[in-house]
């Protein structure tokens, strides 16, 4: 019997190939489209009955899939230009008794951003096996969104959201309160983007002398002046070339920085010390602050036009105190680490612990909580952690919560200081201050009016 492109069409074929989201094409040894599923057709805008029994190259724009019928040679991970963009895809002579009846084509991506955001994918599982590797070598690993501990819905909605904007080259901004991790965050854009074999630099921006920043930021020449290091010294930018600059605690950079800073952004090029041309550099930035900068652009202590370079992507961290889920989780997790480290054994918490520190705000944040269970630890003479063990300022806090006897009345305070942080962070702007907290505007009114804020 004859074997045709038909033969292959079985319920099997169709079943595997039409549930998923894949793009695939098979053509009979002329060119001609034998098969072609919906998640192709929907891809192209065409219809399928119209597709099939059509030259594919009157279907697909730049196809090559007659091609390697003729050639019989299969085109792995190839480039195609189609719809406006490059897609990845693979093309497979099908040969019956030694002879090439046809060819099977699937789109891997279609587009190369898909691509780029499923290398990102497979980055932060190489970040995690590399992570594991190095704990059990007893070396400090690299921060990747493997070792942000969290099991918090706003923490998992984060994450995602840098997976998603880490593979493009948009400069971040990340928002949010002094020690609730905002490096790590940068660290992981950095590590799941493209730039990832290249350097990572960390720039604080507020422990730079402002009489030293320059230099420190784009390097100086030889001789540029007393004191220079001979043979002159390379900034920050230069140090971070190809791969990507973190400005941590930006809002604290003075306004004579941030006109340089402004200026790699727009020129791609810096300007050593007593350099007399200028070079050209390549970087990504990343920059976090604790400051709510919308209101020094108010007071001109930060350039206007330097935020909206910098805030093309804006990650909000949440405090500690919005995700007290994660609070348990993370004490446990510095307990054990904090064990190891320094050969104590310490079995857990008190119930009446892990309940004060749910019940406190830390201020500090993570690093707080962190300060404190290593504390706790050191301190601690028994094989669970009690509350004298932890700082006063911590169980003081449970011991005023539970003299409130109303849960009610519990639940509606913490409502109205989370509302009441979320307008002062905003200064007063009820839209934005709905934004941080996660609700709609109208709620928001409603409930500020409810507590008269």
């Amino acid at each position: 019997m004859e074997l045709t492109i038909d033969h292959y069409e079985n319920e099997l074929f169709q079943t595997f190939f039409e549930s998923g989201s894949f793009c695939i094409v098979v053509v009979d040894e002329k060119g001609v489209i034998s098969y072609i599923n919906d998640s192709y057709c929907r891809f192209l805008k065409i219809n399928k009955h119209e597709a099939i029994g059509t030259h594919v190259t009157k279907v697909i724009e730049n196809t090559r899939m007659h091609l390697v019928v003729e050639s019989g040679e299969e085109e792995m991970a190839d480039l195609q230009y189609i719809r406006g963009n490059y897609m990845i895809a693979n093309r497979i002579p099908l040969v019956a008794d030694g002879v090439v009846i046809g060819a099977f084509g699937m789109v891997l991506f279609r587009d190369t951003e898909e691509w780029l955001k499923m290398n990102s994918h497979i980055r932060e599982l190489l970040l995690e096996l590399k992570a594991y590797r190095f704990q059990h070598n007893n070396q400090g690993p690299s921060y990747s969104l493997h070792h942000i501990i969290s099991q918090s819905s706003q923490l998992t909605k984060l994450k995602d959201k840098i997976k998603k904007i880490a593979p493009s080259d948009v400069s971040v901004l990340l928002r949010g309160e002094s020690g609730t991790g905002k490096e790590l965050f940068a660290h992981s854009v950095h590590h799941l983007s493209e730039r990832s074999n290249q350097p990572f630099v960390k720039v604080n921006c507020a422990a730079i002398p402002e009489h030293l920043l320059e230099s420190e930021l784009f390097g100086y020449q030889d001789g540029a002046f007393t004191g220079a290091k001979k043979g002159g010294k390379a900034g920050k930018f230069q140090l971070a070339d190809k791969g990507t600059i973190f400005l941590d605690e930006i809002g604290d950079m003075p306004l004579s920085a941030q006109v340089k800073i402004l200026r790699v952004l727009q020129e791609g090029e810096v300007e050593a010390v007593g350099a007399v041309h200028p070079q050209k550099v390549d970087v990504r930035v990343i920059a976090s602050t604790h400051q709510p900068l919308e209101a020094l652009i108010d007071s001109q202590q930060f350039r206007e036009d330097l935020y909206y370079r910098i805030n093309v992507m804006e990650c909000y961290v949440p405090p500690l105190r919005e995700r007290s889920s994660d609070i348990p989780l993370l004490a446990h997790t510095f307990l054990q680490k904090v064990s190891e480290r320094i050969g104590k054994r310490v079995a857990g918490f008190e119930e009446d612990v892990l309940q004060a520190f749910t019940l406190y705000g830390w201020p500090g944040n993570v690093r707080e909580l962190e300060n404190a269970v290593e504390s706790a630890v050191h301190l601690t003479n028994n094989e669970w952690i009690q509350l004298e063990d932890i700082p006063s300022s911590v169980w003081k806090k449970r011991e005023n919560t539970l003299k409130q006897v109303d849960l009610k009345a519990q639940l509606e305070e913490a409502e109205r200081t989370a509302i009441k942080d979320a307008l002062q962070r905003a200064k007063g702007d009820k839209k934005e201050a709905s934004r941080l907290l996660g609700i709609g505007k109208s709620s928001l009114y409603e409930k500020a009016k409810k507590y008269h804020l």
